[in-house]
């Protein structure tokens, strides 16, 4: 790392820390939100007559109509935040950061400035808005993961650093719903986060590139304040094979040359797609990703059954849960250093035995994949159990799973199928994922309605479900297991 261009990658790196803290993934802090509509009485007026009437707190709070609608925006918002992800890749990769980048400042401008102008009658513009938020944020967050590739050795850290300010932004809506409470109006808030565009704009053309940071990184390499274009294109057009030339040179000796378990490996996209590895990835992804989004989604709706619709300890424990939500960004970046010192163990015993360095790696994604669901697994119980002050626990247990989830996710990826093919398959499993996670609406309803507010018979299930993903990293540890004893073989 050059230190003339040292000072302006420390820039880059701190202020795309802030804006994935700031704004990336407000969606998640869902529950803060909720709590300032229901005080603004917004979806009141589908409340039933009698509910209205009653003389208690909880007839008043505990208004099915009313919570169905909150859990169908969070319902399609976190279903865009994931199935968006394979479009807004393709846009951000053949368009560059620049063009990606104003497409998410346009629709989170565009949402932050609904949100802060309509009331509680024109409260259905929310189903516009917080789509187009977390559209937007996740384009924040694609843009800003290259940012690691400024920083050589620590590109890891730096991702999943980045992974965990995204889920620590739900603290903001903890901020929001704070400042509510001390006499800021929630339209003031969200000019605020609108007027805040004129940064995300300075920093696109500042400090950010036009293209994409490249990985290894070219020596002199230059970018934002740093670099003219012609500079940059000329590198572009003349240098391309020296580029391929210097990512054998950056690359450690252990990955230039595949081992004999990796000349075998598939490597079209289509038998990527259509592998058992894959498969049981994405069933694993799925079901815990389902079950965080229809906790946040419902949390609200919780907390008003087990607090018998106590206003105070409602807020009580949203403010718990949101706080615990921003020690997502201390919590991510231990997976991938978990990974990380793995994955040099064992390709270094790898190196003592002559055998396969990608199994090797492949083999240091298993711990990682079996904590998480073992994380989920006591997120999961804690959830089922109707005990109050016991959601403490689970929204400790709930925000290390969920940091562990997705870094683990991206980290797997890269370790179990072709580099070439990565940005297809990580926009792929969350699209699908996405699909599934559509299940927390009707899963909601039949709780408001058929289960009469009972979540038992749901929660057992979902707790079934979640002991299928221990199959996953059992699976990769026998398949590992395998190819180490039979290079040769093919699966």
């Amino acid at each position: 790392m050059s230190g003339q261009g040292l000072p302006l990658r420390v820039a880059t790196l701190l202020t795309g820390l802030l804006e994935c803290l700031g704004f990336a993934g407000v969606l998640f802090g869902w529950a803060s939100l909720v709590f300032v509509f229901k005080k603004e009485h917004y979806f009141e007026e589908l409340c039933e007559h009698d509910a209205r009437l009653m003389g208690n707190a909880t007839g008043m709070e505990d208004c099915k109509a009313q919570d169905e609608k909150f859990s169908l925006i969070f319902t399609l918002a976190s279903f865009m935040n994931n199935f968006m992800t394979f479009p807004t890749g393709f846009i951000f990769d053949r368009f560059k950061t620049t063009v990606a980048r104003l497409i998410a400042i346009f629709l989170y401008t565009s949402a932050t400035l609904i949100i802060a102008f309509i009331s509680a009658g024109s409260a259905m513009l929310l189903f516009l808005a917080m789509p187009m938020l977390s559209v937007g944020g996740i384009l924040f967050l694609m843009t800003n993961l290259q940012v690691g590739n400024l920083f050589g050795k620590h590109r890891s850290t730096i991702i999943t650093l980045y992974n965990g300010a995204f889920d620590s932004s739900s603290a903001v809506f903890l901020i929001i719903k704070l400042l509510y409470e001390k006499g800021i109006s929630l339209r003031a808030s969200f000019i605020f986060l609108s007027v805040c565009s004129v940064w995300h704009v300075g920093r696109t053309f500042l400090l950010m590139p036009r293209g994409h940071i490249p990985y290894p990184l070219p020596p002199n390499y230059s970018y934002g304040l740093c670099s003219g274009t012609g500079t940059r294109e000329k590198k572009k057009t003349a240098n391309s094979k020296e580029l391929d030339l210097q990512a054998k040179e950056f690359l450690p000796p252990k990955e230039e040359i595949p081992g004999p378990g990796q000349l075998d490996e598939p490597r079209s996209f289509k038998s990527s797609v259509f592998s058992r590895r894959f498969a049981w990835h994405l069933v694993w992804l799925s079901v815990i990703q389902l079950w965080h989004y229809l906790f946040i989604g419902t949390l609200n709706s919780l907390l008003t059954n087990l607090a018998s619709g106590d206003r105070a300890l409602i807020s009580s424990y949203t403010n718990a849960f949101a706080i615990t939500q921003f020690f997502g960004m201390l919590c991510a970046p231990w997976n991938g250093l978990l990974m990380d010192r793995l994955k040099q163990k064992y390709q270094k015993e790898a190196r003592k035995t002559g055998s396969s360095a990608s199994v090797a790696a492949l083999s240091a994604a298993v711990p990682s994949l079996a904590l998480t669901s073992l994380l989920c697994l006591g997120f999961a119980i804690c959830a089922s159990v109707p005990v109050l002050p016991l959601q403490y626990g689970t929204f400790v247990l709930q925000v290390i799973s969920r940091s562990f989830l997705y870094g683990g996710n991206a980290a797997f990826l890269t370790l179990a199928f072709p580099s070439e093919h990565f940005g297809k398959l990580f926009g792929l499993v969350m699209a699908l994922s996405a699909i599934v996670s559509l299940l927390q609406f009707p899963i909601f309803m039949c709780i408001k309605g058929p289960l009469q507010n009972n979540p038992f018979y749901v929660n057992v299930m979902l707790v079934l479900a979640t002991l299928l993903t221990f199959a996953h990293p059992v699976l990769v540890y026998l398949e590992c297991r395998q190819k180490a004893t039979a290079p040769a073989a093919t699966f």
